[in-house]
């Protein structure tokens, strides 16, 4: 499912020789990467890779060591309104007296200062958002009484409200049970799809957004490919890319990665979370 773009479009993200180092770690070199607008791009790795980094620094949080980047047509910076931003699932102190609706809000205006002008105006948005992301029925609800699905469904609707033309999710599966996990990203491919918005969606959770994402990044001890999944979820490409032998077999449509024993890499699929193994991230 890939999307075209207008060739005077720019494009949504443009990384040039992008090089990324801390001190004497590089996480990557000479990056040449062009992500087209309308397309779905998952980055993948494991745990320490950058791919959450890599978000940083379209976000205009983080600067390149070398090399440039381009966010719609511009070089990245903080606050870019055309982007919509998910940020990791983190639980919500259940104390806090902030409702579903007044979180949802907040991607509305939770920018600007003074006084909420247009009341009426707000409310009906506040209820399209709730609406298009099924959380009507607890709009009234503390947030820190909500579980963490419902709690993401609310941060999906604040990154959408002012209609972002592309859309940034770090790890927006992260801890949520598979149902949840499928229900998050079915409503990121709603706006992927309905929308035409370009989503760069960084995840552990491959499986669950696999039929929906166009090409992937994947980061992996200073190396990376570009590609279609097909194309880069091969037990070559993996094995080149963590230097260490690995195999990668699809199964009823998910993928497990295998990896050598002797290296200290045990075997995993979609679900897991242990740090210390090779995983779909």
């Amino acid at each position: 499912m890939t999307h075209s773009s207008t060739s005077s479009a720019p494009a949504a993200l443009e990384v040039v020789g992008g090089g990324l180092s801390f001190g004497n770690r590089h996480l990557w070199d000479d990056l040449n990467l062009t992500i087209r607008q309308g397309e779905y791009f998952a980055v993948l790795g494991p745990n320490g890779s950058g791919k959450s980094t890599f978000l940083k620094v379209a976000l205009g949080l983080t600067q390149l060591s070398t090399g440039s980047i381009r966010v719609l047509g511009q070089p990245a910076r903080r606050g870019n309104p055309g982007i919509g931003y998910i940020p990791q699932q983190r639980g919500i102190p259940v104390n806090t007296p902030m409702r579903a609706k007044d979180m949802v809000g907040l991607g509305i205006d939770g920018h600007r200062w003074g006084i909420r002008l247009g009341g009426k105006k707000h409310r009906a948005k506040v209820d399209e958002l709730l609406e298009a992301v099924g959380a009507r029925d607890y709009a009234n609800v503390p947030v820190g009484l909500l579980s963490g699905g419902e709690q993401q469904r609310l941060r999906v609707a604040q990154a959408l409200a002012n209609n972002p033309k592309i859309l940034f999710a770090d790890e927006a599966l992260l801890s949520l049970d598979l149902n949840h996990q499928y229900a998050v990203s079915d409503l990121i491919h709603r706006y992927n799809k309905s929308d035409g918005g370009t989503v760069v969606f960084v995840t552990h959770e491959i499986n669950p957004i696999i039929d929906h994402v166009d090409r992937v990044l994947y980061l992996a001890n200073g190396r990376f490919t570009v590609g279609t999944v097909e194309e880069v979820m091969r037990s070559e490409i993996l094995t080149d890319l963590y230097q260490t032998p690995v195999s990668v077999i699809r199964s009823n449509g998910r993928y497990v990665v295998i990896g050598g024993e002797a290296h200290g890499v045990g075997s995993m699929d979609a679900d897991c979370h242990h740090d210390d193994e090779l995983e779909i991230r």
